[in-house]
């Protein structure tokens, strides 16, 4: 083994250690040591990650073995890792972003009773998704996939002692459950045509696979191709949120802060988006597959912002942005811009860690008070944490010259000049959703920093919605006249080091998108040329700056930041009468267009309905009632007919022996 390739197997291991030892450790090594220890692990693979990004820079690309878990006939269940461009930025992304909660959680977690098994937790879905990224083959792809899902749920249920928390996170595993049966149809299928499991094996027949159809239902033909891809994503549908399988998502903020920014930033919710783009010489051969791409994304990215501009919970007000720029980077693939996609994936997670950790920020300083209506004024309490997240919410509304401005105007650029069947009604969801970005992205800002000071007219602690008076860790809040002040520099400096690529991520577009950089690592089919186009019209950061400020999309985003900055400094008394004049159209919205209800109704309460309905006919009448009992019942019917002929007297038993001798001489002389 090079020493290269034991420096990809320390980018993963190094996070494992540090969550075993922390998780194990107990006693021993103590809350600090369990910061340190991750901590270290995770600076490691940061480190290690680099090394590797700029050996990938060198035309150094790695696929290959590293271990065999299992061999049945002729097929191999390996252990393996594909080390090319789009695996070296995802890990680059991961491991900072990581690196970056990893220390922002010594602050916010201070007090918690669980804060080693906190960082074990984090290290270890560190590792989940670094072995996702890094898999060259189906088998690891999907135990990354499934470890991602499995910290996710400890994740979210960390407070376990509250129901809310435990909602969520079985939430969030059922919903994920329903992708992943979609994910695993697909690689079944994968295996069952192919015959392989390996990336590389898989690419190389496809294009020969293209004309092969199988009949799911008898008598209609479904092209190959086109099932495996819709099966994949599906379950990209379930990590990466899309709708339908959105729904846990929101809440999954039920769970700490850091996590927040872990899961929804850079990691799990991307997980969908990065394995599109890794399978994107499959995509690129099933025209209904980028299709069905396309619409959903386009959907989730407009309904979702919807629901943001009335939510008053400041953490899912950044949950429904998660999703909505989720549907933006699910629009791209559809588009056939991966590269695209994979771009604003990055600079999302840059932008978005900084909104979640900043919403953090404020809720610490506010006794872990979370409702918008309980805030303002902060930003002369806060300036740091003000001017971190007004950062991340210029990035996310798509505002020159911060990085969301370059990822998100090429996407829409891309849409536009996608022939993809589909791409003009994504297009006016993601333009439509441009404004309601601008819109719900300051409104957060001019409701918890601008106004006037709401929080100390409020008991600290108090969660709107939520009942009795509860902080963020399920504990009884204090009560009182709230004093904010800025956080900690172990939680300011995160946010710090989060909102420089905030700014300036987007700058690398020439070298992400027009330079080549993922090479052969994506592919593109030649009928999909809107890339090709976009190179050719590309004229540098600053041209492009100067382009979009003639854009229609531009223009959008700044209608919906005056739109916040009118109804929220200008008339703050307008968005309440607003809200009542609307009327049903706020209630779908509150609503979240009524999937919750539906859900649990349909699935959970028709669960119910069908388990009862199996515990009374299957246990009850059947088992209880016909095994049981009746079993029971027709011995004891039997031994009443056999104690009939136990009298005791002995005329009885000579009586029943000559009718015994008759019904046998009977049978035996009728058979002769």
């Amino acid at each position: 083994m090079t020493s290269m390739q034991q420096l990809y197997l320390l980018v993963p291991l190094a996070p494992l250690a540090g969550a075993l030892i922390a998780g194990l450790g107990g006693r021993a090594i103590g809350r600090a040591g369990a910061h340190w220890v991750t901590i270290i692990g995770v600076t490691v693979s940061f480190l290690a990650s680099v090394v590797v990004f700029f050996d990938v820079m060198q035309g150094n690309v790695f696929n290959g073995s590293v271990y065999t878990w299992l061999t049945s006939g002729e097929t191999r269940f390996e252990i393996g890792f594909l080390i090319d461009r789009l695996s070296a930025l995802m890990m680059l992304v991961v491991s900072f972003v990581s690196l970056m909660v990893h220390v922002y959680t010594i602050g916010y977690m201070a007090d918690d009773p669980g804060y080693q098994r906190f960082f074990a937790y984090i290290a270890l879905f560190t590792f989940s998704m670094l072995m996702l990224v890094m898999a060259n083959n189906f088998v690891q792809l999907f135990f990354g996939w499934e470890a991602v899902g499995l910290v996710s749920y400890l994740l979210i249920g960390f407070w376990y002692t509250r129901p809310t928390a435990i909602y969520a996170n079985l939430k969030a595993f059922l919903a994920n459950r329903v992708g992943d049966f979609g994910f695993l149809l697909g690689i079944g299928l994968i295996l069952a045509h192919f015959g392989t499991l390996d990336y590389a094996g898989v690419f190389a027949q496809a294009p020969g696979m293209v004309k092969t159809s199988i009949e799911i239902i008898p008598g209609a033909p479904w092209l190959l191709i086109s099932v495996i891809c819709i099966c994949l994503f599906i379950g990209a549908m379930g990590k990466s949120a899309q709708v339908p399988l959105h729904v846990w998502l929101p809440d999954s903020m039920e769970g700490p802060t850091p996590i927040s920014a872990l899961i929804h930033a850079a990691t799990m919710v991307t997980a969908g988006i990065f394995m599109v783009s890794r399978m994107s010489p499959l995509f690129e051969l099933s025209e209904a597959a980028l299709s069905f791409v396309l619409v959903i994304g386009g959907i989730t990215a407009f309904f979702m912002a919807l629901i943001a501009v009335v939510q008053y919970d400041i953490k899912r007000v950044i949950a429904y942005s998660t999703l909505s720029q989720l549907g933006y980077m699910t629009v791209a693939l559809g588009a056939s811009a991966y590269s695209v996609g994979m771009f604003h994936l990055m600079t999302h997670a840059f932008f978005k860690a900084v909104l979640f950790l900043g919403a953090g920020s404020v809720i610490i300083a506010l006794h872990h008070e979370q409702d918008m209506r309980k805030m303002g004024g902060l930003r002369k309490y806060m300036p740091i944490t003000y001017l971190t997240m007004l950062i991340g919410a210029l990035a996310n509304a798509g505002l020159p010259p911060f990085a969301g401005f370059f990822s998100k105007d090429s996407i829409l650029e891309a849409v536009h000049l996608s022939h993809t069947p589909g791409a003009g009604f994504a297009y006016s969801l993601l333009l439509a959703g441009v404004f309601v970005g601008g819109l719900y992205s300051f409104r957060l800002i001019f409701y918890t920093f601008h106004g006037e000071e709401r929080f100390a007219a409020h008991d600290a602690g108090h969660d709107a919605g939520h009942g009795a008076a509860k902080d963020d860790h399920g504990h009884d809040a204090g009560h009182g006249h709230v004093v904010p002040h800025e956080s900690p520099a172990v939680v300011t400096l995160p946010l710090i080091l989060l909102a420089i690529p905030s700014v300036a991520a987007g700058w690398t577009i020439g070298t992400v998108l027009y330079g080549g950089y993922f090479g052969a690592s994506i592919f593109i089919a030649p009928e999909h040329a809107g890339l090709a186009e976009m190179a050719r019209e590309y004229r540098g950061v600053i041209g492009m700056m100067l382009h979009g400020l003639a854009s229609l999309p531009f223009w959008f985003a700044l209608a919906g930041a005056a739109t916040a900055w009118y109804l929220y400094i200008v008339k703050p008394a307008l968005p309440a009468v607003l809200r009542r004049r609307a009327g049903v159209l706020v209630t779908i919205l509150e609503e979240k267009y009524g999937f919750d209800r539906f859900n649990d109704w349909f699935f959970a309460g028709g669960a119910r309905a069908i388990g009862g309905g199996l515990w009374k006919i299957g246990d009850v009448a059947i088992i209880d009632g016909f095994m049981v009992n009746g079993t029971a019942r027709v011995v004891g019917w039997i031994a009443g007919l056999v104690r009939l002929f136990q009298s005791g007297y002995i005329y009885h038993y000579a009586f029943t022996m000559i009718i015994g001798v008759f019904v046998l001489l009977t049978l035996w002389f009728g058979q002769a």
